[in-house]
């Protein structure tokens, strides 16, 4: 890592430090774009949309911001295409099997789709939330909303192309950030200052800390984890001196921190639209005593969700098939397994299996918090229960921006050497 910091500030790497500054002058931009209201509101109702949700956009939700709706339309677009892309609609399936060129396509629909789902949301939201409003009132507020989203989109592409890493996961992350100290002092509130024994209170808010380190050891365990397919090419011969194993690596969790984006942005939808209801409402009532992360049924679900999408998106990514044609072209085949079918049938048994350990993995770590804070107090503050999400999203995107960071940098040297 210091090896990695130094070569950052050498004279031979100036553009990997403007890619950098890049990087943080568009975070700024958007740390700054949550803190500004859309203008021309003077009264607001006051309507909880949960703090998943708040979290996600970086308190903009809460706030009423022009990143009120932050990247959610889009994830929720993501959401909808991969679903679409498991032969349930052929051209879809054409899509994403056309390599680069279909991941190009779908990424366009998700940005058109996204914007879609933006007007939708944004008009509910301005409907449900503004007090005294004219119809052209509503729709001013919604043109509002959805360009703040189209301008996070753009924001992000520009990180992507200009910057360090995945632009859409590194707004996520700084939204995270943001509501994360916050957290941290409301638990300490409510744990030490508010608590009848200061030295119970000092225990708890310990086991507090340390529950939420311990997710960030097994965060790094999980993501860095992997499993090894060892690869024969039929012009190299395997016994002779000094040769290299070639092998075809799969991490124990291949999604990264997706599937607890799209279970999070799913699970907070029902809570968006109950929040936009009377609480007299039967499904308001519905979903705080089924859909609530918090109740035993809410959290079930909750963790199945980042289980399927586990699976859904981990095959999204790495097609079987397309690796067993890749292998064969290559001249290239896994000891002991007959090229084709047999191929096919091994890569997607060992995928799966450690897909499964990936996603309970990953599943206990998001839920962990949940469970230890209903043990602590009733009385901790309900960010602390999407600790888990939050720490799994932020440390799981920060360790593929380095891992980005220090590709670059080492190709970069490589390449001067060479």
């Amino acid at each position: 890592m210091f090896k990695n910091l130094k070569l950052i500030f050498s004279p031979k790497n100036k553009d990997i430090r403007k890619r950098l500054g890049f990087t943080l002058f568009c975070l700024f931009i958007f740390v700054v774009g949550t803190t500004i209201p859309v203008p021309g509101i003077t009264s607001l109702k006051n309507v909880d949309f949960g703090d998943l949700a708040n979290a996600i956009t970086g308190g903009s939700l809460r706030r009423f911001s022009i990143f009120a709706l932050g990247v959610m339309p889009y994830i929720s677009a993501t959401i909808i295409t991969s679903l679409l892309q498991m032969d349930i609609i052929p051209y879809f399936t054409e899509l994403k099997e056309s390599g680069a060129q279909g991941r190009q396509k779908i990424n366009t629909i998700n940005r058109y789709l996204g914007i879609g789902i933006a007007f939708i949301e944004g008009f509910g939201m301005s409907f449900a939330l503004v007090n005294d409003a004219t119809a052209i009132d509503y729709l001013r507020i919604t043109i509002i909303l959805v360009a703040g989203t189209a301008f996070l989109l753009w924001l992000g592409d520009q990180m992507t192309q200009k910057g360090i890493g995945n632009g859409i996961s590194l707004i996520i992350m700084a939204g995270i950030l943001a509501t994360i100290p916050k957290s941290f002092v409301d638990t300490f509130e409510v744990l030490i200052l508010d608590n009848s024994s200061l030295f119970l209170g000092i225990i708890e808010y310990l086991l507090f800390v340390i529950v939420y380190l311990a997710i960030i050891v097994l965060v790094v365990f999980v993501q860095e984890s992997e499993r090894r397919i060892p690869i024969q090419y039929s012009n190299q011969t395997a016994t002779s001196y000094g040769a290299k194993q070639n092998y075809i690596p799969f991490k124990l969790n291949s999604a990264n921190v997706m599937p607890v984006i799209f279970a999070s942005v799913i699970f907070t939808v029902p809570t968006f639209i109950a929040g936009l209801m009377n609480s007299e409402n039967g499904f308001v009532t519905f979903v705080n005593k089924y859909v609530n992360y918090t109740t035993p049924s809410g959290f079930a679900v909750y963790m199945v969700l980042i289980i399927a999408f586990s699976f859904l998106y981990t095959f999204i990514q790495v097609n079987p098939s397309e690796l067993s044609k890749n292998l064969s072209r290559q001249g290239g085949y896994i000891p002991g397994v007959r090229p084709g079918k047999e191929t096919i049938k091994y890569i997607k048994t060992v995928l799966g299996r450690i897909t499964l350990i990936g996603s309970i993995f990953i599943a206990v770590i998001a839920g962990l918090p949940i469970v230890v804070s209903s043990f602590l107090s009733t009385d901790l503050p309900t960010s602390v229960s999407i600790g888990g999400t939050s720490v799994l999203i932020v440390v799981g995107v920060a360790l593929e921006t380095c891992r980005q960071l220090e590709s670059s940098l080492i190709n970069r040297n490589y390449g001067r050497r060479g």
